[in-house]
């Protein structure tokens, strides 16, 4: 006698039950392993990236030999690239000069001409990084007269092209130069647009502009076209409490160095005339409110600030110009006094 229908039917369901568990087990396994050689299998590292440039100076350091790779990017931008291209090769000729700095030592001046090239780009991004290549350049002495020479080109993009980005990093680059005499015409004419930079609401390119001025201030041919700048009738809020201790601390430096610079003899010996809205009658004009800033920052919570501002009222007071008499000191400290 043969089984019965149902019990038949019964079997056939477990089968099917057991042979859907066991497909399923598979592509679930599959699909483990799949996802598994997916993570493993990433793609080799690029050999300009951060972590292979790094690489590359601990091989140096042991081996003592140059691993090509400043040399192979720089001559990759001989050739033409796209905008994209030739921003990823100069960002990474920076990251190689400041961790290769053997290979970057052994580099020419054609070198820095041709990276200074890049500065003539219609891609702001090119601009920028061939910005912070030449800076990176810049810390290596025997390019430094090179670069001066794209200074003017530098100060004509700051002047020009309206980029915080761009800005900071032009900033930087001339920041860390020390500008040749004929660049005081063309620094003349950017004067308003450092001004205006140091009067936007971008911290960074703030204390850049801010740290070149201080530096310009104390060039004697150049503190009168400072002083005369015209500057935005709220400039003294860059001396509230509110700002941020980096930008207040640099304000606050370029104000001590203004106030020296306009004490000396040479510059006294001169009759110099301002117009209303210049930065002078900001900070040193009969109705100015610098002042009442200075005392504020006295007892601000950051002591550099707190100190800094002592010097800016010291040299208010009492100016260190020689051959100035006591009675000047003495007829200085008018400036605190009508403001009580």
């Amino acid at each position: 006698m043969g089984t019965p229908i149902p019990q038949r039917l019964g079997q056939l369901d477990i089968r099917k039950s057991v042979m859907g568990l066991a497909t399923g087990a598979g592509a679930i396994y599959l699909l483990y392993k799949a996802i598994r050689a997916g993570i493993k299998s990433q793609p080799p590292l690029s050999t300009a990236s951060p972590i292979c440039i790094a690489r590359l100076a601990i091989e140096r350091e042991r081996h003592g030999q140059d691993s090509g790779e400043l040399r192979r990017l720089l001559n990759s931008l001989d050739y033409k690239q796209d905008e994209y291209a030739k921003s990823m090769i100069l960002h990474s000729v920076t990251r190689c000069v400041y961790l290769l700095e053997a290979e970057a030592s052994a580099c020419t001046t054609e070198d820095i001409v041709l990276v200074g090239s890049m500065l003539d780009d219609k891609d702001n991004s090119v601009k920028i990084q061939a910005l912070n290549a030449l800076k990176a350049f810049s810390g290596i002495r025997k390019f430094r007269l090179k670069i001066q020479e794209h200074s003017i080109k530098v100060l004509e993009l700051i002047s020009t092209i309206w980029d915080s980005e761009l800005h900071i990093a032009s900033l930087r680059l001339l920041n860390n130069l020390p500008l040749p005499d004929f660049a005081h015409p063309q620094l003349r004419r950017v004067m308003p647009a450092l001004m205006e930079i140091l009067q936007s609401d971008y911290i960074l390119a703030q204390v850049q502009a801010i740290r070149l001025l201080s530096s310009l201030a104390q060039k004697n041919d150049l503190l009168y076209d400072i002083l005369n700048c015209q500057v935005h009738s709220q400039f003294l809020n860059l001396f509230q409490t509110t700002q941020p201790g980096s930008l207040l601390f640099e304000v606050l430096v370029f104000a001590e160095r203004l106030s020296e610079g306009r004490n000396t003899p040479y510059y006294r010996a001169v009759k110099w005339h301002y117009n209303e809205q210049s930065l002078h009658e900001a900070l040193f004009g009969n109705e100015s409110r610098l002042a009442d800033r200075l005392l504020a920052l006295v007892i601000h919570p950051d002591e550099e600030v707190q100190i800094q501002a002592c010097k800016v009222i010291v040299s208010l007071q009492c100016p260190k110009a020689v051959g100035l008499r006591p009675s000047s000191c003495q007829a200085s400290r008018s400036y605190f006094n009508n403001r009580e």
